[in-house]
């Protein structure tokens, strides 16, 4: 898989499009929907769809501008996690405004061009997406290089968030390339050599 990856809003979420043979999702369109949508069609690809690896206002607010332009496009989330889109504090005004709920929401863990792993404790419905035949790893707010996601706010947990890394650690090799939420890319090895919530 080729991937685009920008950084998008005042709190530089890393949005990924990742493509291959004419497939597109869009990862965490977190603000922006102008760049985006400027990266997809300078690339002449048509999203097929968009992931959420959780759904918090900084990872979902260019989702409107994005199923105005195509509205059929499915945004898959997990479902605990679903119910965190319209939820009262998920905003944070005039930037990142209240959005409806997305039309078409599927199940992630019904996707097929990428496994979802679950991975709650950032959000009771944090997943990452593991690319497996290209050793990637989309870790939203789960894995960060060097630290790990914040777990107070609504819904989150660190005992859980910890078993969560734990499980996510051991089952993917050390050279898959890590894509956080926000900041530089890591890989799974240096995580486990250096990263102090994993030691």
């Amino acid at each position: 898989m080729k991937r685009i990856t920008i950084e998008v809003g005042p709190f530089e979420v890393n949005c990924s499009i990742v493509h291959e043979g004419g497939r597109a999702f869009v990862v965490d369109p977190g603000f922006d929907a102008a760049a985006i949508m400027s990266a997809l069609d300078g690339n002449a690809l048509v999203p097929e769809a968009i992931l959420l690896t959780h759904a918090h206002f900084d990872h979902i607010g260019a989702i409107p501008e994005l199923q105005r332009r195509w509205p059929d496009l499915p945004v898959y989330v997990h479902p605990e996690d679903a119910k965190v889109i319209t939820h009262p504090l998920n905003r944070m005004e005039p930037m990142y405004p209240a959005i409806q709920m997305p039309s078409n929401i599927r199940d992630c863990r019904g996707l097929d061009a990428a496994r979802a792993i679950e991975t709650p404790g950032h959000t009771p419905g944090g997943v990452c997406y593991y690319f497996e035949g290209d050793r990637l790893l989309m870790s939203g707010d789960t894995l960060f290089a060097g630290s790990v996601g914040r777990t107070d706010f609504p819904g989150g947990s660190m005992p859980t968030l910890m078993d969560s890394l734990r499980r996510l650690v051991a089952a993917l090799p050390d050279e898959t390339v890590v894509v956080p939420g926000h900041g530089p890319e890591t890989t799974i090895g240096a995580e486990k050599l250096g990263n102090p919530f994993l030691q």
